[in-house]
């Protein structure tokens, strides 16, 4: 019980022993009883408490939601408002005397009360109130009989003011029933036999009853919380009651739970980050319980970590803490109903995501045998039909994601037979799902992500030990096996075997088993990703995976962007949008350590990105490091300028395996850009054999620097300065250090639309010089897409209808 009142010595007529007797009403009246809370959480009530989204109407317009949604949205036809005052004038002017506060299990219901009375306390709402009585139903032990002055008195056994004499001033008196349908109590009795008479004795029901049906203190108000599955047969019981259904968390409260959880800003911010890059559990943070999950369990990864880039808590993780907190106090005397629950309630989630089904009517929940009130509301949601309606009430899972979690361990999880034979619905056949997934159900995406999370050695010992299920290791190597032919048929004969699919690195991320990653991608050699929008969670995921991916050669991250994206953003949808900040250079790190502590690691492509010229640095800090042997590194339009080739000198100077620079497309490099990484080149030690700075809007006065190269610095067999309108007098300087026996060129990219017949006439003349030597438009042989082109800041044609390339010289494609 949750007693709450307690008067003073005296009657509460003064306004400080009314205000002294709310403290202590409210002091006594909390014990830690609800899902999702933990001793010291009360302390810091008043810190993390934030506001849920609710939505208000009338008994006659209500009904309960049917739980699917992925976001807060009104439910009915009630606008959605993140109060709490619960009595306040409605809008027909009428302030409501009950009010019936819905929520699933976990949505907030009994923090909402508890935020109630604590407001009451303050003085802030609810002052109309000078006792508030709150029963709570699911700890309550109540007498066979009483009435209403016992119940009064039950609740605050210190009360020094007759229960009687409060009862007198019934509009000051607020009673809260939080949880009801926990009494189980029947709510059909005779209307004859209720009471009037707050000092009768009767049966416990019939006391309720006339509280209910207000034959008794019928000026009193009423606040009553409960679960959608028990509204049937008290909304029979009710008039002119309200209904206040919990929503849960709006994307704006999501973060701001995040904040209040987190004492450390920074912690906060991280937190938040993984959770909103995480679609999954950003989505689940609608429900307030699995937003308490999901802090608690970064809590624990945060601690003693300064990121969360190690973190080994992956969403099947927390969907497993989630479930065991479900079940800590449920049916602990009879493991075996519970078991048999489980199993049946993951046949029924498989069948629905087999369907495309979320809404399942009360025959089938017979069916599948899960019409137990002792655990069915903790899984799904009744939704009641309104008035005119045909069908029975219908249910759903809390979540969509929940009902994906326990389809998925219906493939994996182990039974004796029974109950499969006995439902006959659907075959637990793995290969299957993985088959369908691959060729057209792109929807069973998260199934087949919990798939591989549940089979993990840490999910297999957590389900045994602490939610007692056993998982057959037999789906471990089905899903092993389908991974590594799923993308051998993806790869071309001849080619390089590569991995070109993300949600194969969430898989192995979800699992998070070096020895299985090592095994999954140890046939393949090469990692393309091709325009892809990559959040904290892909970085996080990517990261794993690449470090136990030893026969890693060649990344191609073409196309592919970095980015952290604010919910609540309110942005042009019309206008693509990136943001390069702190997630864009954590990403840069990452490949910085990537690239020093991979050796086998030899080609990288971060083609069409938002690097800019802080994620270059950051590069730049890898490409130095001792362990690093990258050999090529391809960085067209990467929005980089002058400013970070300083940078890139210096890895020239003291890299010793770098031999192919692509910087095209960098439209502000400019000269300046080039002089900078000519002074890097100019060093023996350089091994760089392809340097391409096609369409860099370079104008001729880098020309000097670059052809005192060809003879002084590395040995270049190919410099591509295609797409650029270089002056005259710097091709001549070029073409007189060609002419040079000893010049290594083999390829020179130029365009040479707009050169002078007395400049073509000198190229002419450098073939019976240097016969090897292939001179024309390098880009030609391998065009950007069209998208790419589109986002440049400035887009010049890339090649010109006619360009005039030496006929003598035209050769079969260079690249």
């Amino acid at each position: 019980m949750k007693d709450v009142s307690h008067s003073g010595i005296n009657c509460c007529s003064s306004q400080e022993r009314r205000r002294d007797s709310r403290e202590h009403m409210v002091q006594e009246s909390w014990q830690d009883r609800e899902l999702g809370t933990c001793p010291r959480e009360s302390p810091s009530f008043h810190r993390r408490f934030t506001t849920l989204t609710i939505t208000r109407e009338p008994g006659s317009k209500h009904r309960a939601t049917d739980g699917t949604s992925q976001g807060c949205a009104s439910a009915g036809s009630g606008a959605a408002t993140t109060t709490t005052a619960l009595f306040e004038p409605s809008g027909d002017g009428k302030t409501p005397q009950v009010v019936v506060l819905v929520g699933a299990p976990g949505m907030g219901k009994t923090t909402m009360v508890r935020k109630v009375m604590v407001e009451w306390r303050e003085g802030t709402l609810h002052t109309q109130f000078d006792f508030v009585f709150c029963i709570d139903c699911k700890a309550i032990v109540l007498p066979m009989e009483a009435s209403v002055a016992d119940l009064v008195s039950q609740c605050c056994p210190g009360l020094r003011v007759p229960a009687g004499k409060i009862l007198d001033d019934q509009k000051k008196i607020l009673l809260i029933f939080d949880g009801f349908e926990a009494l189980g109590l029947s709510l059909v009795q005779p209307e004859a036999e209720l009471s009037s008479d707050p000092r009768e004795v009767k049966p416990l029901e019939l006391t309720l009853m006339s509280l209910l049906k207000k034959t008794v203190i019928p000026e009193a108000s009423l606040l009553i919380t409960m679960r959608p599955t028990a509204l049937g047969s008290l909304r029979q019981c009710l008039k002119g009651e309200h209904y206040v259904e919990i929503l849960g968390f709006s994307a704006a409260r999501r973060e701001e739970y995040f904040h209040r959880y987190f004492e450390n800003p920074s912690k906060a911010d991280m937190a938040f980050r993984f959770a909103r890059g995480n679609e999954i559990l950003y989505s689940l943070c609608v429900i307030p319980v699995m937003n308490w999950t999901i802090c608690t369990a970064l809590e624990q990864e945060l601690c003693g970590k300064k990121n969360l880039l190690e973190c080994s808590k992956a969403t099947t993780g927390m969907m497993m803490f989630y479930l065991s907190q479900l079940l800590k106090h449920r049916d602990r005397d009879n493991p075996q109903v519970l078991q048999q629950f489980l199993l049946q309630l993951c046949s029924l989630a498989a069948e629905g995501i087999w369907k495309h089904k979320v809404l399942f009517e009360e025959k089938e929940i017979k069916d599948y045998g899960l019409d137990q009130s002792g655990l069915l509301p903790f899984f799904l949601n009744e939704r009641i039909p309104r008035e005119g309606e045909d069908h029975g009430n219908v249910y759903a899972f809390t979540h969509l994601h929940l009902q994906e979690f326990f389809a998925a361990m219906f493939y994996i999880l182990e039974d004796d037979g029974e109950m499969v034979s006995s439902l006959g619905k659907l075959e637990k056949d793995v290969n299957k799902l993985l088959e369908s997934y691959n060729k057209s159900r792109k929807d069973l995406n998260v199934t087949v992500r919990f798939l591989f999370g549940l089979v993990s050695q840490k999910s297999i010992e957590y389900m045994d030990k602490t939610i007692g299920c056993r998982i057959s290791p037999r789906a471990r190597e089905e899903l092993l096996e389908w991974l590594q032919e799923r993308h051998r048929g993806l790869s071309h004969p001849g080619q390089a075997l590569k991995v070109s699919e993300m949600d194969t690195f969430h898989f192995l991320f979800e699992m998070n088993e070096k020895s299985f990653t090592q095994s999954a991608l140890g046939h393949f050699t090469d990692l393309d990703l091709k325009d892809t929008k990559l959040t904290l969670y892909d970085l996080m995921a990517l990261s794993f995976c690449i470090q136990h991916w030893a026969g890693l050669g060649c990344v191609s991250l073409q196309g592919c962007s970095f980015h952290w994206q604010d919910p609540e953003a309110k942005l042009d949808a019309s206008v693509p949008w990136l943001q390069w900040c702190q997630l864009s250079e954590s990403c840069c790190a990452e490949l910085a350590a990537l690239l020093a502590e991979h050796p086998g690691l030899a080609c990288l492509e971060l083609g069409d990105s938002s690097l800019g010229d802080s994620g270059v640095r950051l590069l730049c800090e890898g490409l130095q490091t001792p362990g690093c042997r990258l050999r090529v590194l391809r960085l067209r339009y990467s929005r980089i300028t002058s400013a970070c080739c300083e940078d890139l000198a210096t890895v020239l100077r003291t890299n010793t395996s770098l031999e192919e620079l692509d910087l095209s497309f960098s439209e502000g490099l400019r000269d300046a850009g080039v002089e900078l990484l000519c002074e890097g080149l100019r060093h023996c030690a350089c091994p760089l054999q392809t340097l391409r700075l096609g369409s860099c809007r370079l104008s001729g006065a880098c020309c000097p620097a670059l052809a005192a190269l060809l003879l002084q610095g590395p040995r270049l067999t190919c410099l591509d300065l295609s797409d650029n309108e270089l002056a005259a007098h710097g091709v001549l300087q070029l073409c007189q250090q060609l002419r040079h026996p000893a010049c290594p060129l083999r390829s020179l990219g130029l365009s040479t639309d707009g050169f002078s017949q007395a400049l073509l006439q000198e190229l002419d003349a450098l073939r019976p010089l240097q016969p090897a030597l292939k001179i024309g438009n390098l880009l030609e042989h391998d065009v950007p897409q069209a998208g790419a082109m589109a986002r440049l800041p400035c887009h010049r044609g890339l090649l010109p209808g006619r360009s005039k390339v030496l006929p003598s010289f035209r050769r079969p494609p260079l690249l």
